[in-house]
């Protein structure tokens, strides 16, 4: 085979590795949605209590990380003091242990269709509240496009069958809790040069995350749970819950690493209208049109947020190397120059 048909296989293996590394984290991210939601339910599992359920992955993939980075030292771990670990890792724990407790939460009171699309929102807040922070910069059109993302959204809300305001409520301050959360992992780790792995990321931050969720469960589900005497624990149903949880954490590493972050975000979009279709048409929830017109609009507002944060890589990227080469160039001049000079000596 020729030199061009070489090249071919090799576009060819990278284009089919890639669509592997999104199926599996579409696979994976679809799985524990559901499995969450199946377990939580009441009209399912019937085992409502979300911050023992965090805690519970929280522990499996803290257990792991320690076996994985310690024991069997397959990854090597991050150098970081203890004053590093308190001012960064702590508040970014914080603010994760609360983002899964009241997401988690929300699988109680909503519709998986509906929280899909409530989390079309995720790029407003990460937004907004970059620009709090300055890391982002205020443009009008950006600005435009997150409202028409909120107004598509209000409309889903509008049309939804089993509104639940607490539920709503939840699922908004997961949201803004998570995008605080990635905002701050800007700040207080990667502007110092540190950046962790999901096997670093929960070796350092899972036990973190336990500390936090610990207290409001010994006031919230500890005294309930305590008071059912009836439940075993179920060692199939939430070890492959954690599991599935671990393998996510995985798979997010796997599709950020190889591809990049706007692939997982264009894959967020498939798997969110792929989990629509699975609740309405399996779980039997009702979505109406009003859901998919509002869901409809907002979709094209991430879409255009995605396609916009591609265009701004590109152009800095193709600045990049327009610099680089001129650098080269200016290398070169002076080299010439400085050759021309010795010849006249």
């Amino acid at each position: 085979m020729g030199k061009g048909g070489s090249l071919s296989d090799g576009v060819l293996k990278k284009i089919l590795l890639s669509y592997t590394y999104v199926a599996i984290w579409i696979f994976l991210s679809f799985t524990v949605i559901v499995y969450n939601k199946y377990i939580l339910d009441k009209k399912m599992y019937n085992w409502p209590f979300p911050i023992s359920l965090t805690m519970i992955h929280m522990s499996f993939c803290a257990t792991l990380a320690v076996l994985v980075i310690k024991v069997f030292k397959l990854v090597e771990p991050v150098t970081m003091s203890w004053d590093l670990y308190f001012s960064s890792v702590v508040p970014i724990g914080a603010l994760y242990s609360l983002s899964l407790w009241l997401s988690n939460s929300a699988y109680i009171y909503l519709s998986v269709s509906f929280i899909q699309m409530l989390k079309a929102l995720m790029p407003v807040a990460v937004y907004s509240i970059g620009v709090l922070f300055k890391k982002e910069n205020f443009k009008s059109d950006t600005m435009m496009n997150m409202v028409s993302i909120s107004l598509g959204v209000g409309i889903a809300a509008y049309g939804e069958a089993r509104f639940d305001t607490w539920g709503v409520i939840l699922q908004l301050g997961a949201v803004a809790f998570e995008a605080t959360r990635l905002v701050m992992i800007q700040i207080l780790l990667t502007s110092k040069g540190i950046t962790l792995n999901p096997i670093t990321s929960l070796y350092y931050v899972a036990p973190c995350c336990l500390v936090f969720l610990f207290l409001p469960w010994i006031f919230v589900e500890y005294p309930i749970l305590r008071e059912t005497s009836s439940f075993h624990f179920d060692f199939v149903i939430f070890g492959t819950n954690s599991l599935c949880a671990f393998g996510l954490n995985l798979a997010v590493f796997l599709l950020v690493g190889k591809t990049s972050a706007l692939t997982m975000n264009v894959a967020g979009v498939v798997k969110d209208w792929l989990l629509i279709a699975f609740s309405w048409s399996v779980i039997k929830d009702t979505v109406t049109p009003i859901n998919l017109i509002g869901y409809g609009l907002a979709f094209l507002g991430v879409g255009y947020y995605n396609h916009s944060k591609l265009q701004a890589l590109k152009a800095k990227e193709a600045q990049k190397k327009a610099a680089q080469a001129e650098e080269e160039a200016g290398r070169l001049l002076e080299d010439g120059d400085a050759k021309k000079s010795e010849s006249v000596k």
